[in-house]
């Protein structure tokens, strides 16, 4: 069996006008990474710069939209459908991130739909799952995570396209960050979980990676963990060290 090829996501959230998406295009065309069958890459801006980053951004690196409506377009102001991303070629779509469960209310099964939807459509997901503060200091981090693994997992059969970012919701933007050990933990969980409701087949190629803080500083050593398989960052994305995360996959090569 393969092994899982290390993934890191950027996740650039609301930020950046062109001068600063040039900037950080440019940053990452420069950076000496590892070739691709080490690492996949794939960078989220925000929709408007989409094309823009698409086609000035390396070819091995790949993009991925942060959204995408939950059925076919047609009257929803202010939303982009799967369709449209497959038409531009996007080959990526991140959904659920905790930003849009909790801001915008979006249940776990309205993610599940979201992520069949651009399944069925070709796309491929980042599927985010996470806990708050609240859940983990009540002891329900694995009946959370589970709870939302298992809304995804009743509405698709074929998991070959989706990579699963797990997200302490505590731990994004904060500064904490879940210890290699706590990340290691609910990783193993998941694929446990996996293991016993999808197949051992799925639970065993799936990647799931961590995000939440995650930082030049402390990513070769969650790289290091065994059920961690790379990682969805935040702010440092929009800066050079993301080129650093990125060799962190290394550590996984020389394992």
């Amino acid at each position: 069996m393969m092994g899982r090829k290390f993934f890191v996501g950027g996740n650039w959230k609301c930020n950046g006008t062109t001068e600063e998406v040039n900037k950080i295009v440019s940053t990452l065309n420069a950076g000496e990474v590892p070739s691709p069958d080490v690492v996949e890459v794939v960078v989220s801006p925000p929709f408007l710069f989409l094309p823009l980053v698409k086609t000035s951004l390396r070819p091995e690196f790949q993009v991925a939209a942060q959204n995408c409506w939950v059925k076919k377009g047609g009257a929803f102001t202010g939303e982009v459908s799967a369709e449209m991303l497959v038409n531009l070629s996007i080959p990526w779509v991140i959904i659920g991130h905790s930003e849009r469960r909790l801001i915008l209310k979006e249940s776990n099964e309205f993610v599940a739909d979201k992520v069949a939807y651009a399944l069925s459509q070709g796309l491929k997901v980042i599927a985010c799952i996470g806990e708050t503060l609240e859940q983990r200091e009540a002891g329900s981090t694995v009946a959370v995570v589970a709870e939302q693994t298992k809304a995804i997992a009743a509405k698709i059969s074929d998991w070959t396209n989706v990579v699963l970012a797990y997200e302490p919701v505590w731990a994004i933007g904060t500064g904490k960050v879940a210890t290699p050990a706590q990340a290691q933990e609910v990783h193993f969980e998941l694929r446990k979980w996996l293991q016993a409701n999808v197949s051992p087949e799925v639970a065993e190629s799936t990647r799931i990676i961590y995000g939440g803080s995650v930082t030049a500083a402390n990513c070769k050593e969650l790289a290091a963990q065994p059920d961690v398989d790379g990682f969805l960052v935040g702010g440092a994305s929009l800066k050079p060290e993301f080129i650093d995360i990125i060799k962190s996959a290394e550590v996984k090569k020389n394992a």
